[in-house]
């Protein structure tokens, strides 16, 4: 069965290919193998676009420089890697080694950074793809073979059931904002034709308020529950959960996470979660996927799910030794204090009203590259506040910005650009069939060499070719930052931005949005719920109280660690700092830390 394993991979996007472009085959021309007399780089018959022999490539990156679309990748793999993959896509396409352990009575985490294959692990786990453990010659591989290759590990078991078609799963998607578009109607009707035991994950949840409301009428973090109620109501033997915290506030996170343990009583759980707090209070067991996203993935052996998220952070698997990261990531363990003292602009409270809810919001001061957190439970008013200050929404009561220390607006005052990203992202009309670099464009047509960089960094500029509709959730989320980011504004007012975003995008994405405040002398606005994110990017913070859905109450802006721990007393929620990694870490409710930290009224990260 074994076949011989290539040193390395050839990776071609063919949607990207265009031999048109490229005068027909540049890279086959100029393979220097090709030009010796041997086929390294063939054409297909089928689509007319080029093939890579991975045992004949040298490796020397010639073909990766002359395509002019960024179609094609070329990577040596971990000389530690002496394996098959468990499943490929076909011939210079995506690759996947190893597979999770699935576990009755545990939930099993997944971390690693977006592209990698966790949508490849949920095919294969939940039966909707077979693996072909990389022998493409062959049209189908028998399950024998398949099974042979795990005889006498814990994943046996599974893929017999596998074979057998006895795995029912549940999947809860990354993307619940497409939500809207597939379903019409009320969340009961919804929920009801989900399955069975409906009233009890509806008890569980805490959604009896929004079961008579309208699915286009949804915010966030209601369309995040509803998707999570109606996995949740399957009957099935093997759950999956994507992102199940993007949304949520920090209680409604918590929350949840008890719920999905509760399904590890009866069935297969696994989780592919962001918020390192919430993958660390959700999973018993942790597996790091690494590699090169788009091109190769590879699984870990589970590890104990402290353990785990910390040779994450570390970045080298000392078992394998394998470094998938140059560099360690390390949390600051003190509270920032916020030195900027140079007031630019104020803003007045505001009053609004709806038929339901009401929000009153605190008057507060901007300073010159200031980053203001906005942070409190869903349902509150901070995305009401936010679109209220982005001239979206008229307050009842409520003047518009001014100059610190002037009562009544100024006519420069009146011009002052404010760029708003939305919570949810959602493309309409021609936008959706646009590519990523035309897109980019409309905000800013004329790109520096510093905003090439800021884009680099981001990952977009790789993505300049792709379609705007191809996009994953995490790339979607990466680009509408971009074009924020890009633009020349007086205040920035970014809703939601960690969303969809993997651990170290959203650590990225937080020092570029400093970077960009400080340098620009830009105040910042930033709702979130990722108390991490938000630890790593604010000067200050602005909490939200009141009672979801009916008041809220938008306080004036505060230090840090005052507003952070306002928030996880009210939450009745306290964290702590990993003592290796400085992380914040949430407390199990009663535990003996948790009731030290409550005593002493340090319900943030003491």
């Amino acid at each position: 069965m074994a076949a011989k394993k290539p040193n390395r991979l050839a990776v071609i996007d063919r949607e990207l290919c265009s031999p048109q472009a490229c005068g027909f085959y540049l890279c086959r021309k100029s393979c220097p193998i090709n030009r010796s007399g041997q086929d390294c780089i063939t054409v297909s018959e089928n689509d007319k676009k080029p093939f890579i022999s991975e045992e004949l490539c040298i490796g020397c990156g010639i073909c990766v420089k002359k395509c002019p679309k960024a179609a094609i990748d070329v990577v040596n793999l971990p000389a530690e890697l002496q394996e098959n993959p468990i499943h490929r896509y076909g011939q210079n396409l995506f690759s996947l080694y190893r597979i999770p352990v699935p576990k009755k009575n545990s939930v099993i985490g997944l971390i690693g950074p977006n592209g990698v294959g966790k949508s490849t692990v949920l095919n294969i786990l939940s039966g909707n793809l077979k693996p072909n453990t990389g022998l493409l010659k062959r049209k189908e591989i028998p399950w024998e073979e398949i099974i042979e290759r795990f005889k006498g590990t814990e994943l046996q078991d599974y893929l017999e059931k596998l074979s057998l078609q006895k795995v029912r799963s549940a999947y809860k998607p990354q993307q619940v904002d497409i939500i809207p578009k597939l379903w019409k109607g009320k969340v009961s009707d919804m929920l009801k034709k989900s399955g069975a035991n409906f009233e009890a994950v509806v008890k569980n949840l805490k959604i009896q308020g929004m079961l008579d409301k309208e699915i286009k009428d949804l915010s966030g973090g209601e369309l995040q529950l509803l998707a999570i109620a109606a996995t949740m109501l399957k009957e099935a033997d093997f759950y999956f959960f994507d992102e199940p915290s993007s949304y949520l506030d920090a209680y409604e996170r918590l929350l949840v996470a008890k719920e999905i343990r509760r399904l590890a009583e009866r069935a297969v759980v696994m989780v592919v979660e962001h918020d390192l707090a919430v993958a660390d209070y959700l999973a018993d067991y942790t597996h790091i996927l690494y590699g090169k996203p788009g091109t190769f993935g590879v699984v870990s052996k589970p590890y104990g799910v402290r353990v785990g998220i910390n040779t994450y952070l570390e970045g080298y698997i000392q078992e394998e030794n394998v470094r998938f990261r140059p560099e360690p990531i390390i949390f600051s363990r003190v509270a920032k204090t916020s030195e900027k003292t140079k007031p630019l602009l104020e803003f007045s409270g505001f009053e609004k009203g709806f038929r339901e809810f009401s929000l009153k919001t605190e008057p507060g001061t901007l300073h010159k590259g200031e980053v203001i957190g906005i942070l409190g439970p869903n349902s509150t008013g901070k995305t009401t506040f936010i679109r209220m200050l982005a001239g979206l929404l008229k307050p009842d009561k409520g003047e518009p910005l001014t100059m610190a220390g002037r009562r009544q607006e100024t006519p420069s005052l009146q011009n002052r650009k404010l760029v708003y990203k939305p919570q949810r992202i959602v493309l309409e009309g021609d936008d959706q069939n646009l590519s990523v670099e035309q897109f980019i464009h409309k905000a800013n047509d004329k790109l520096s060499t510093e905003d090439r960089t800021l884009l680099r960094n981001l990952g977009v500029e790789k993505l300049f070719l792709r379609t705007m509709h191809s996009l994953s959730g995490g790339e979607l989320q990466a680009v509408f930052i971009s074009t924020c980011l890009l633009q020349e504004a007086d205040i920035l007012l970014l809703d939601e931005p960690s969303a969809f975003l993997d651990v170290e995008q959203r650590l990225r994405v937080a020092k570029l949005i400093r970077t960009v405040s400080e340098s620009k002398e830009t105040p910042c606005f930033v709702a979130d719920h990722d108390l991490q994110f938000l630890d790593a990017v604010s000067d200050k913070v602005m909490v939200f109280e009141g009672i979801p859905g009916k008041k809220g109450h938008g306080l004036k802006p505060c230090a840090l660690e005052e507003g952070m721990n306002r928030l996880l007393k009210s939450l009745g929620v306290t964290y702590r700092r990993d003592p290796h990694t400085g992380r914040p870490r949430a407390n199990k409710p009663g535990s003996q830390k948790d009731e030290e930290q409550k005593e002493s009224g340090r319900y943030y990260y003491s």
